[in-house]
This record gives C-alpha cells, structure tokens and sequence, in this order.
C-alpha cells in the first residue's frame, strides 16, 4: 500500500462545469452533512467524473480548507446553490471535525527586523530530500556546523507548532537562514532558523508532505536572480514560488488521475524538476463496487522556470484494460499500480534517474512492482528495471474479510518506499543500493545496468515494517533504519518471523552486518507507540540520527551504534507563540535534518495507528 497517509483540499472543477451544481434552497433541519454530499458531491467525487478525486481525499482534510473551498475557493462555482449552512455542515462531515474545533487564534508570530531578512549569500546544503543528488542522506561537517562529539550537548532552542494539524511530515529546508516546511493543512512557512517567527507562509491546495526544494548557487555569492522554492501537494500539484517572499510562479497538475498525489521530494538538476508520482487508489479499492485499477506511476519532469512538461513516463508502458470481473460483477482493471513514492535519485555519470516502485493495485501482477527503475534523464526513456518480488498485487480490500477487489495475489504489499543510493565499494565500482518494506536491502552494479551484487535480509519486514523511508551511507558504511511494527494485528498479517525494530550497519562492499542496536522499548504499553524507526535517517561524520515511532529522536555512533544522545519528542513543550504543543510519533518521511549548528527535526504522525502530534523543533548548543 506504500506511503497511505492523505490529506486533500479537492476540487470538483477541473473544467467540470455544473457538476455538483444545484439551485439555491433553504436548509431542512433534516438535512446532514452526509444528505447534502450525496446530493451535490457524490456525482462527481464516486466515479462519475474521472478526474474529480475520490471521496477518500477529501475525509483527511482541514475542515476550513473544505469549507474555503465552498466558499471562496475552486469550488465556489459548484457549491452556489447550497446556502451557507449546508456549505458547512458538508465541510465537517467531510473531514470529521467541527469548524468550531479550528483554532482561529493559532497564527505564529511573524517576523520583525533582521529576523525577517534572507541572507543570499547562504544556499541551501541539501539539493532536496538529501544533501546531494545521489541520495546517500550524508551531511558534511561544514554543512553541519557541529561534529558528533558536540550533539550530546543539544538543548532545544525553538519549537513550532503547525496548527490545526495531528501530524508533522514535511522534511524542514535551511537556506538563507531560513527554515522551509510545509504543513498537513497544505500552509508552507519560511521560518527564522534562529528564532522560529514565521518570515511568509503560501497555502497550497492540499497537504505539503514533501520537502521545500531550494535552487542553489555558490556559497557566500549572491544569485543572479530570487531563487525558486518547489514543492508538491497531495492531489498532485506542483508549485513554483519567490523563495524570499512566497509569491506563486507557477503551478502544474503532476497527473490527472483522480487519486493521483506526490509525496515524494522532487529533486532539481541541470534546471529541470523531476517529479515522483504515486496515488491511493488501493484505498478507493476498498469499495467492492471500485473498477480497480486504472493508476499508473509516473515520473515526470519539467522546466524549472516555466513548470513545462519535458516528458512523462510512466511506470507501466501499457493502459490497464479489463481483464475480468469479480465475484459480484465488477471490471477488474490490469495492469495497475508500481506507483513511486521515492525522490528520484540522479546519476550524472551515465544520464540515469533511478526510482523505486510500489505493488500493482489489481491482478495479474506484472514484472514493474516492487521494482527498480532506470530512466534517461534527458528523454525519460526506461534503460532498464529489476524487480525484487515478484507477484505483489494489493489494495486495501485485502484488509477486509471477503472483500472481492482483493487481488488473487493478496500481497505481500513490499514497496520500496525509501530512495535509493548510490555507493561507491573498496573497488570505485558504483552501485545503486536499495532498501525494501520486506527487510531486504539489495546492491546493484551500475557498471553492468544493474546486475546483483549483494543481498542481505536485515529486518522482518511487512506493511508498515522493513525499510520505510530511508537509509543513509557515510563512507563504505551502509545505516538501515527498520520500523518492524509489533502489532502485526494492526496490519492485518501473521508473521512467523519476530520483529527487527532498530538501526542496523551494513558494510556496502560486501553487505554484511557491522553492527546491531535493536531498539529498546519505551512504551510501556502507550498506545500507538512503537520502537521502530519508519522516518528517513541522516548521517554526519561519525554519527547517525533518527528519530523513532516512540516520538524519541536518538543520535548513534557510527563506528558502534551506541547512542549518543537522546530526546523525547512527544513530552509537553512552549512553542514561539506561547501556546503548549507536543511532538508525537516520528514518522511519515520527515528525516532530522543539521546544517548551520542546529538540528531541525518534525515530530507527529497522528495517522495509521501512530501518535499524534503537530511541532518542529529546533536544538543548538549554548
């Protein structure tokens, strides 16, 4: 199933005149939330128009961003004939929650003086989800600003809270002394790196989880014009804005599929955006009366500066078709799925761009899921693929007792979420490394187009467990967070195997364990906690960082794996504007990110059966 976690602003408009439309009439105190949707909305957002996102999307959004949708916003048009109490009551039966629980008063403070300043002389150290284009989520000293012997003396300095939000998921950017994030109810803030006020905030349509990318340009000079920021939302747009002041450049729809998002991190090279694209169509399948599947992944890349389409690929050559039908007479849509929830990672060397993929969404399984992808950077050709596991069909209606839209497969749902990396052996050679949600880690040979080389079975692996979000290398030594979930109730599955929750190090010439640190347990029984790690990883020199289900953030020796220094998220603390927040479990992608002497790290996953929770928090020394 991936990456599930969704959280939509929706439009019923893409050129859909009418759809949803209704003369104007009073509110019937009869009248609910659910009445009026199934009047006005459920036309459009149940299948009956193919590019309007399903109904799915829109319960895991804000309900003042469904309601300023209704109001003011792309859904203006189509809600004019519902009067401004039905426009509400459908806001919160969507989304589940009161307009009155919106915190009208939760804006942070903005900045005044030298804090509200951008220095354009400091660009950002990453060039995305990683500090280099290869994915190998490694932070030098200098870019850093500390050194592992100095982050036991980490103490938190600031601490933000994304308001109206139960989960934290972005991974924060640091460029111009500025702290970039976006947030669950789609607002992206550029924050003062030293004291948390907010310098400008941009409102996409729908949840940012990606990271903010930020154009580079040499150090300690100036760029020859404003820098661009880039970041994508959860129904698949893409946005282009003023680095410095939050302006709109442009905007571009990443796919037109009506499950379509982009959770994965762009990643900018040689002025083009490449775009990961993946979907929750396998939550959609979980309505037996669902044609499942008709979604595709994708990667698409454009011009930076205008937002133009370059090329598009996709991850199945071929349009599903109907290849059956269920038990109770529904089409059966093949082949589907191989979405790509992974940033792109760029080899310049040979003009490749290497993605993972997800499961197929319906039957028969094909040979692109649970993959590793090549595509020509310059025209978006497939150079090659390896698939891992093979005959990985799943949607969500495996997790429902006689369901029919479950594939005949029936899973085992073993994404590669988490990016790929590229490594170098003892020997120069290169190779593409990988890290799977069934535990495997894989070495390939980039030298003979992807040939094995090495594979080690580190973790138990499962739907929520392996490798989830990312690895990091730091020389010839390979970090392998797993985020093995002890619940396997929780998941609907019976292992056989125990769970491997932890950080582990491999040698990347010969993938053999280095070294162990099983992750101790915490949570005396808390709910929604887990030891596990599920988020990304970042290495410094001669230090690893994680931050756990259990809301711990801990910082490892490299050479040992002992831990150096540790901090509960999840305990109570002040945020910048006076109010009280708390960090959560730590998860969703969001890796801990050091650069200019600070730690940045978001805490909050309150979805999946995880703990909630809505801060970034900021850590210096005194």
């Amino acid at each position: 199933m991936g990456r599930l976690a969704i959280t939509v602003l929706v439009t019923c408009a893409f050129n859909l005149a009418g759809c949803g439309h209704t003369e104007p009439r009073a509110v019937a105190v009869a009248d609910t939330g659910e009445a009026i949707y199934a009047r006005t909305c459920a036309q459009c957002h149940e299948g009956g128009v193919a590019r309007a996102p399903h109904k799915m999307f829109l319960q895991m959004m804000a309900p003042d961003a469904i309601h300023a949708s209704l109001e003011s916003g792309v859904m203006k048009t189509q809600a004019a004939g519902l009067s401004a109490g039905e426009r509400r009551v459908v806001a919160e039966y969507l989304s589940g929650h009161s307009l009155d629980e919106v915190r009208l008063d939760a804006e942070p403070p903005h900045c005044q003086g030298a804090h509200a300043a951008f220095d354009l002389t400091r660009p950002p150290a990453k060039a995305g989800w990683d500090a280099d284009r290869e994915n190998q989520r490694f932070i030098s000293r200098e870019a850093a600003g500390l050194s592992a012997a100095e982050l036991p003396r980490l103490k938190l300095k600031w601490a933000f809270a994304f308001p109206n939000a139960q989960r934290a998921r972005s991974q924060p950017t640091v460029a111009m002394g500025a702290v970039y994030v976006g947030s669950q109810n789609g607002t992206v803030y550029a924050l003062d790196e030293d004291t948390g006020c907010v310098r400008w905030t941009y409102r996409a349509s729908a949840e940012v989880r990606t990271p903010v990318i930020i154009e580079g340009w040499e150090r300690l000079q100036s760029p020859a014009r404003r820098p661009l920021a880039y970041f994508a939302d959860l129904i698949a747009r893409v946005y282009a804005v003023d680095a410095t002041t939050g302006k709109l450049v442009w905007v571009v729809k990443a796919d037109d599929h009506p499950n379509a998002t982009v959770t994965g991190a762009p990643v900018l090279y040689d002025g083009r955006l490449y775009v990961p694209v993946s979907s929750l169509e396998v939550t959609s399948a979980a309505d037996p009366k669902y044609p499942c599947c008709s979604f595709r992944g994708s990667v698409l890349a454009l011009d930076g500066q205008s937002g133009a389409t370059l090329w598009k690929s996709y991850t199945i050559a071929e349009q599903p078709r109907e290849t059956g039908r269920t038990s109770v007479g529904t089409p059966i849509l093949a082949p589907s799925g191989a979405p790509v929830w992974n940033s792109p990672t760029i080899d310049a060397a040979r003009g490749l761009l290497y993605v993972g993929t997800g499961e197929n969404y319906s039957s028969p399984a094909n040979d692109r899921s649970d993959a590793l992808l090549a595509f020509e950077l310059a025209t978006g050709r497939l150079a090659w693929h390896r698939q891992k596991t093979a005959g990985d069909a799943w949607n969500v209606a495996c997790m429902m007792l006689g369901n029919p839209n479950c594939p005949s497969e029936n899973g085992p749902d073993l994404d590669f979420g988490a990016s790929t990396i590229i490594a170098r052996d003892r020997n120069g050679r290169d190779l593409l490394v990988a890290g799977q949600k069934s535990g495997d880690v894989y070495a390939l040979d980039l030298t003979r187009g992807g040939e094995p080389v090495w594979h080690t079975k580190v973790g138990r692996g499962g739907i929520q467990g392996g490798v989830h979000f990312g690895m990091a290398l730091e020389g010839q030594r390979l970090f392998v967070p797993i985020s093995d979930m002890r619940d396997e109730h929780v998941e609907g599955k019976n292992y056989t195997e125990e769970a491997r929750p932890g950080l582990y190090a491999l040698d990347v010439t010969t993938g053999q364990l280095v070294w162990s640190q099983p992750a101790d347990d915490v949570c005396a029984g808390r709910e929604f906690c887990e030891p596990g790690i599920s988020a990304a990883i970042t290495a410094i020199p001669g230090a690893v960082l994680a931050g756990h289900m259990d809301g711990r953030l801990r910082v490892y020796d490299s050479e040992t794996g002992s831990i150096l220094w540790q901090y509960d998220s999840t305990q109570e603390v002040r945020t910048i504007d006076g109010s009280r927040a708390r960090g959560g479990s730590i998860g969703g992608g969001a890796g801990p990110i050091v650069q200019d002497g600070m730690l940045f790290a978001a805490s909050g996953y309150g979805i999946y059966f995880h703990m909630p929770g809505n801060v970034l928090l900021a850590f210096g020394i005194d």
